[in-house]
């Protein structure tokens, strides 16, 4: 809700579509948690979820079957509201968070008998986004293909994001080769782009179109109510 907000007093993201460029949050996080703290009878919007740790526990004849995808989210919000909204039924990917790494043995099995699964990564446009992309490399072996789903800074770009500046800064070098220069002196100087600052609506459907491997990916059918799915209410934060 706090990216909408910017998004709603500051219109800055809506500048010319072929302009790559991200913007600045005008509304500091540490006032709009005080807003929030003067309304506290503010209603809360129904339906919305919180993550859930995982728990351990029996997963039956789950590991027998064949995986052909997964997905793995860096922020466990993230990988709640896709959880919500069933992408893991309609996508036919089951989605785990950075917690659960390394990968099962048993899950990277299954996705093994797939015979071409690919692990998908998703994650914010920020130096721990690429790591958890490498970690995520490492952890399933030579067996299997690990693609990014993003964010970049390109999509940051692209989208018109807020990016949050004063993040502490890294070395370019450390950064994937990979990656075009621009894009590795933006990282490194401390500038992030969070998944979080994405519509849902348009998050879910490039997931959903993702996973299935391209083509057209009608909308996830919401769990929640659609105008706040659609408005870009992911979180509802607590002051």
């Amino acid at each position: 809700m706090y990216y909408e907000t910017d998004r709603t007093l500051f219109p800055l993201h809506r500048g010319p579509h072929r302009l790559r460029y991200t913007t600045r949050p005008l509304l500091s996080a540490e006032r709009f948690a005080a807003s929030l703290a003067r309304q506290p009878r503010l209603p809360v919007l129904p339906g919305l979820v919180e993550p859930r740790p995982h728990r351990p526990g029996p997963e039956g004849d789950l590991y027998d079957y064949a995986f052909p995808r997964l997905l793995v989210c860096q922020d466990p919000a993230i990988a709640a509201m896709l959880l919500a909204n069933r992408l893991h039924l309609e996508g036919g990917c089951p989605i785990l968070t950075a917690g659960r790494l390394p990968l099962e043995a048993r899950l990277v099995a299954a996705l093994e008998r797939a015979g071409d699964a690919v692990v998908h990564v998703l994650h914010d446009a920020s130096p721990a986004g690429l790591d958890l992309f490498g970690r995520v490399r490492e952890h399933a072996g030579p067996r299997l293909r690990v693609r990014t789903m993003g964010l970049l800074p390109r999509h940051a770009a692209a989208l018109h994001l807020a990016a949050l500046a004063g993040q502490p800064p890294c070395e370019a070098a450390e950064l994937p080769a990979e990656l075009p220069a621009a894009e590795r002196a933006w990282l490194a100087s401390g500038r992030v782009a969070e998944l979080a600052a994405v519509r849902p609506a348009r998050l879910l459907r490039t997931v959903l179109r993702t996973v299935r491997g391209g083509g057209f990916a009608p909308p996830a059918r919401p769990a929640a109510p659609t105008r706040a799915r659609d408005t870009g209410f992911l979180t509802w934060p607590t002051p």
